[in-house]
């Protein structure tokens, strides 16, 4: 079995690297930072979406299958700066050059994995390789769009069509899961400066169980999965989810009927 992965991430305003562009903001708290720069890119914009570069990452949650079974965390520690995330991202596709699976991870997890990156100096040799040091990934590799490695579901879905893309917590309720519990991606900032990481990365890894049965009902439809196979599939993630001790796990099952 190839082993799948699915991520995502959860951010904040990069306040420190704000302060180092706009020294005239550099005595400021960081939430006048953020409402400052949130201000100028609704002026500038219509919406107050920091540029990918000025996102920084809190936590990087995983749904991991493989032959082993089925595991989902957040990488690393509530603690752990965000160069030392990125790092331990990057060393699982270096280790298990995985099914990379996302949700909008083509047009926002990525990117900023990308340039959070580059920034820390982190490398990445297996995630880049176009087929300078393997031929298969000359044309099947994680950077091209339309190349299986990495799928970003949203976006095939919608075929590629922008004005198609369907939020993940509606088609996930849709198909009979659970959908988002407690936090929103509007909320990571207030719950970040309340404190509540801890809820942050909860959040986060819900997220990617969703993501990963919405996958594995496309897997079915796609005929990868029989009927049966899909039912052992789903009732493994459920089990992997009563096995963990923790209240959002809970609650999550509690929210999933069936």
């Amino acid at each position: 079995m190839t082993p799948t992965l699915v991520f995502d991430i959860e951010t904040v305003p990069d306040v420190a690297g704000l302060r180092l562009l706009r020294p005239e903001w550099a005595a400021l708290a960081d939430a006048e930072i953020a409402a400052r720069a949130f201000a100028e890119r609704r002026e500038r914009t219509g919406s107050d979406f920091l540029p990918h570069y000025l996102h920084r990452i809190v936590a990087i949650g995983c749904a991991f299958r493989d032959d082993g079974g089925f595991r989902v965390k957040c990488l690393g520690t509530a603690e752990d700066e965000e160069a030392k995330l990125i790092q331990d991202f990057f060393r699982l596709i270096d280790r298990y050059t995985p099914q990379l699976v996302s949700w909008n991870g083509g047009g926002f997890d990525l990117p900023v994995l990308h340039y959070r990156g580059l920034i820390h100096g982190v490398p990445a040799a297996r995630y880049w390789d176009q087929g300078e040091d393997d031929r298969d990934f000359k044309w099947n590799n994680y950077i091209s769009r339309y190349h299986a490695r990495h799928t970003d579901l949203m976006d095939l879905l919608a075929l590629y069509q922008p004005r198609a893309n369907a939020p993940l917590d509606e088609l996930a309720r849709l198909a009979g899961f659970a959908g988002k519990l407690g936090l929103d991606g509007s909320r990571v900032w207030e719950a970040y400066r309340d404190g509540r990481i801890g809820a942050i990365r909860d959040y986060c890894e819900t997220d990617v169980v969703n993501t990963y049965l919405v996958w594995c009902r496309f897997q079915r439809m796609r005929g990868v999965l029989s009927a049966a196979a899909y039912a052992d599939e789903i009732a493994a993630v459920r089990g992997a989810l009563h096995a963990i001790d923790a209240p959002h796990w809970r609650e999550y099952l509690a929210a999933w009927p069936g």
